[in-house]
């Protein structure tokens, strides 16, 4: 039997990588959020939240079983081996939670997992290939102001700062979307579409 394909979707804040994947699914590809699934399961898995409750204390939940978000922010956003050990509790049920997700879809010709810290987490070491969307630093800070007005630029430049530099993301990347107005978004998205149909095929 054929394996499905899985391929990567990454990109800095403000990138547009969710615009990209809401084309995707728009094609009928599966799209699976890494960053929504982790916030789901941060409050619906057992063994992550009693992890997590070891680590960062009891305060890290509200009384009805929801996250705590702005104690767990206040508690890792400026401290990066405490976001560390977070990512490093958070990621690997992720991956289960995913490889779940994936055999569910065997019947589609490629599948994609989107994901902001894609690298960072080391999960693109087991997919297939990896796309980066990509748009200039000042770009996409005007496009978070826009989008969330509660953040303010500094907060961006800091979230920006604990994501891996886009050069490097670049380098790494086996496709790259340019989301910066210089290209048509959806004649890029097609092209790629093709290449991984036509990859299924061989």
């Amino acid at each position: 039997m054929e394996r499905t394909l899985q391929i990567g979707i990454t990109g800095g804040i403000g990138s547009g990588k969710s615009l990209v994947c809401r084309i995707f699914q728009c094609l009928g590809i599966p799209v699976y959020d890494a960053d929504s699934h982790a916030k789901e399961l941060m409050t619906t898995d057992g063994i992550l939240v009693s992890e997590i409750k070891k680590e960062f204390g009891v305060l890290s939940y509200n009384a009805d079983g929801s996250l705590n978000r702005a104690y767990l922010a206040s508690t890792v956003f400026n401290d990066e081996d405490r976001l560390r050990t977070l990512n490093k509790l958070v990621h690997p049920r992720v991956g289960l939670n995913y490889q779940d997700w994936v055999a569910q879809r065997k019947n589609q010709p490629y599948i994609l997992k989107e994901a902001a810290l894609l690298f960072e987490s080391g999960s693109n070491e087991s997919l297939d290939k990896v796309i980066v969307v990509y748009a200039g630093e000042a770009l996409r800070i005007q496009r978070v102001v826009k989008r969330d007005p509660y953040r303010n630029e500094d907060q961006i430049r800091a979230i920006i700062k604990n994501q891996m530099p886009e050069e490097e993301k670049l380098k790494r990347a086996d496709f790259v979307i340019r989301n910066d107005e210089t290209a048509l978004l959806i004649p890029q998205v097609l092209k790629l579409h093709q290449h991984f149909i036509s990859q299924r095929d061989v």
